[in-house]
C-alpha cells in the first residue's frame, strides 16, 4: 500500500520535473533556423529574371531568311551558349527576357541586316527543371530537403511547397514551421507558420504565400 501511495505522490513531481525541462528546452531554442545567405530572385517589378539552369527558346533570323529555333540552357556562369549562331556566349544572368533579347538583337546587327530575334522561356518539368521564375529553400524535417521550383502562377504556399518536398518527417514540429525572408536590403524576417492550424482548424488563410529566395524550415518536436 506504501508504495501505491509512494508512485501517487511521484506523480506531480515528475509533471513539474518534464514541464521544467520543456521550459528549459524552449529557453535555448533559437528563431533563427539556419545561417541563411539567400539573395533574393524577386525584383519589385514583378518580372522574373534569367539565371543559371533555365532553358531559353531563342529564335533568330532575316527577312528572306529561314529562322533558326532553339532551346539553349544558360550554364552555371550565367551565359549562354548559342551554336552556330555567336562564336562566345553571351552574358545574360539577370536580365529579364526583353532586356536580353535587345541585347542579343544588337549583338546579330553586326552579322546580319535587320535581324529578328525572339527570347522566352523554355517549357519546365516543375520537380526537375530550374523554374525561371525562382525557388524557395524547404529544410529540416522533411522527405526531400532542397530548393523547390515557384511556378509561374507565383501562387506557391508553404503547405504546397511541403508537398512538393515529400511532406514532413513523422517526428516533424508542425507547429513550428519558420519562414525567413530577405529583404533588398539585406534585411531578413522570421515567420511561425502553424501546419496544425491550418490542416485542422482550417484556416487556410494561415498558410503563407511564400517568394522566391525565401527558406522554409521544419523545426523536429521535442517531445
Amino acid at each position: 500500500m506504501d508504495r501505491v501511495y509512494t508512485k501517487i505522490s511521484l506523480l506531480p513531481l515528475l509533471c513539474i520535473v518534464l514541464c521544467g525541462c520543456r521550459t528549459i528546452i524552449d529557453m535555448f531554442r533559437t528563431e533563427e533556423p539556419v545561417d541563411v545567405t539567400v539573395v533574393p530572385t524577386w525584383v519589385p517589378d514583378g518580372k522574373p529574371r534569367i539565371r543559371p539552369g533555365v532553358m531559353l527558346s531563342i529564335v533568330v533570323g532575316a527577312p528572306g531568311v529561314q529562322p533558326a529555333t532553339m532551346d539553349v540552357q544558360v550554364d552555371q556562369s550565367g551565359k549562354l551558349p548559342i551554336p552556330y549562331l555567336l562564336t562566345e556566349p553571351v552574358e545574360c544572368s539577370g536580365l529579364t527576357l526583353e532586356d536580353f533579347q535587345k541585347k542579343l538583337t544588337k549583338i546579330y546587327q553586326e552579322y546580319i541586316k535587320r535581324p529578328q530575334v525572339s527570347v522566352k522561356f523554355a517549357p519546365f518539368d516543375f520537380k526537375q527543371g530550374v523554374s525561371p521564375y525562382g525557388t524557395v529553400n524547404v529544410l529540416g524535417e522533411v522527405a526531400i530537403p532542397g530548393p523547390v521550383n515557384m511556378p509561374p502562377t507565383m501562387d506557391l504556399t508553404v503547405t504546397k511547397a511541403l508537398q512538393v518536398a515529400g511532406g514532413t518527417k513523422p517526428f516533424a514540429d508542425k507547429r513550428r514551421v519558420l519562414v525567413t525572408r530577405c529583404a533588398e536590403d539585406g534585411s531578413k524576417t522570421t515567420t511561425k507558420v502553424d501546419l496544425v492550424e491550418i490542416g485542422e482548424k482550417g484556416r487556410i488563410d494561415k498558410d503563407m504565400l511564400l517568394r522566391p529566395g525565401d527558406v522554409v524550415y521544419v523545426y523536429e518536436a521535442m517531445w
